[in-house]
């Protein structure tokens, strides 16, 4: 018998698969910018961290279920003099989310503050069963 580490994470890797696409990889983007995933009752949300992007470079599409962020951070110019160490990512990005079937796709939205993408995706209310009359002749 082998004792088992429990990590409380493992949980959250096994429900939040779902919400990626299975084409997400590296090989796409040239850098991948940091996403957060939450639920509530009525909705998830998704936090894209895209600091040094305008608005005009970023893109929100849904297709067939799958929600994608796509975008581009363009180089800075050069300073002059020497650089020292450089880890800002720069080009573009893309980002890929498969949405449960309870969203409301129509319902979508997106806003930017700091630095941050806050996607807000709603949830279809549940359906309540319907009760039918029996009819007697």
């Amino acid at each position: 018998m082998s004792i088992v580490r429990w990590n409380p994470w493992r949980e959250f890797d096994d429900f939040f698969p779902r919400l990626s696409a299975p084409s997400e990889s590296l090989s796409t983007s040239e850098w991948l910018p940091a996403v957060d995933i939450s639920e509530t009752d009525t909705a998830y949300h998704i936090d894209v961290e895209i600091p040094a992007i305008g608005r005009e470079d970023v893109n929100v599409a849904l297709k067939d279920g799958v929600l994608t962020v796509t975008g581009e951070r363009n180089v800075e110019k050069e300073p002059d003099g020497k650089r020292h160490r450089v880890e800002r990512q720069w080009g573009k990005f893309s980002r890929s989310f498969r949405l449960p079937e309870n969203v409301d796709e129509g319902s979508i939205s997106a806003k930017s503050k700091d630095g941050v993408l806050y996607l807000v995706v709603n949830k279809k209310e549940k359906e309540q069963p319907r009760q039918i009359e029996v009819q007697v002749h």
